[in-house]
């Protein structure tokens, strides 16, 4: 067996998307690369900011916060998400983020990050709507809700049952226009919130959604000595999409890989590594995803 790595999940950023690891390490990930890779040995907990956990208790393997619960605890103690870190003296953005014809978020992010926060949420679209002060963000974010009956959460189940049959950039960026405009026109925004003008960003391309063919399965888990391999045709948040010789596309939550040693998948005639002619199959539990007008089956 080669050398036991351990995976951080996706990072997003000016240079496209790319695998995080122990000590600080990145891999970068191209469209049409070939991916594979073997688990090693019984899932941990990732720990909490930036501190290991003390007992490196175990964590289930369908669990995509890796963390056991003291750890989840101290993570969320300060979080903005949370509501559990309301002094942040940082300026914050609200945003509309698109998903799919009619699914449309509301949400905020810190104005340093840049897109950073969209992209990590596999946002196709998205357009700015004001910049702040954390609570006067947060109250512009619960205005928007109650006003317009949008969400501050979306499923990614959701996400990818709609993701290979997107309409065209047209179409989405006039859904997002026409909410900003009806955002923007609201009363009872915060004083403290400058609004910003609509300007739609559009994620199609970075995440290589073009053509992309409906998912025929998605992972549910990793397990100790199961396999993952295929051919990286798109990513979108923290999704990838694998073209798997003999099953199709296989969706790979990539936060399910945290907490777990990984290893090449190159031994015993796999063929794996960067390769992109790998055709390894996927041996971890996937649920396939229904045909419309089809029936489930079962997990394979």
């Amino acid at each position: 067996m080669g050398r036991v790595w351990w995976c951080s999940g996706v990072r997003w950023g000016a240079g496209g998307v790319r695998l995080g690891w122990g000590e600080g390490r990145e891999s970068a990930l191209g469209y049409g690369q070939g991916i594979a890779f073997r688990v090693v040995g019984a899932r941990r907990c990732v720990g909490a900011r930036g501190n290991v956990c003390p007992v490196a208790a175990t964590v289930p393997g369908r669990s995509t916060q890796a963390r056991c619960g003291e750890c989840a605890r101290l993570d969320r103690a300060h979080s903005v998400a949370a509501d559990t870190f309301l002094d942040d003296p940082r300026t914050y953005r609200v945003y509309l983020a698109w998903f799919g014809a009619g699914m449309v978020k509301v949400g905020i992010t810190a104005e340093e990050r840049g897109p950073a926060r969209l992209l990590e949420q596999g946002a196709v679209a998205f357009g700015w709507l004001g910049r702040g002060p954390l609570m006067a963000a947060r109250r512009c974010e619960e205005l928007l809700r109650a006003a317009l009956g949008v969400p501050d959460r979306i499923a990614y189940a959701e996400k990818r049952a709609v993701r290979a049959g997107l309409p065209g950039v047209a179409e989405r960026a006039a859904e997002v226009a026409a909410l900003h405009a009806r955002a923007v026109a609201l009363p009872g925004w915060p004083e403290s919130l400058e609004r910003i003008d609509c300007e739609v960003v559009d994620h199609a391309e970075a995440f290589g959604l073009a053509g992309l063919a409906p998912a025929s399965g998605v992972v549910v888990e990793l397990v100790d000595g199961g396999v993952v391999g295929g051919r990286l045709v798109a990513a979108a948040g923290p999704d990838l999409h694998l073209d798997v010789a003999a099953t199709g596309i296989v969706v790979l939550d990539t936060r399910l890989m945290r907490g777990w040693g990984l290893t090449a998948a190159g031994s015993d005639g796999e063929r794996g590594g960067s390769d992109p002619a790998v055709s390894v199959a996927v041996t971890v539990p996937v649920r396939q995803v229904p045909r419309p007008g089809g029936v489930q089956d079962q997990l394979f």
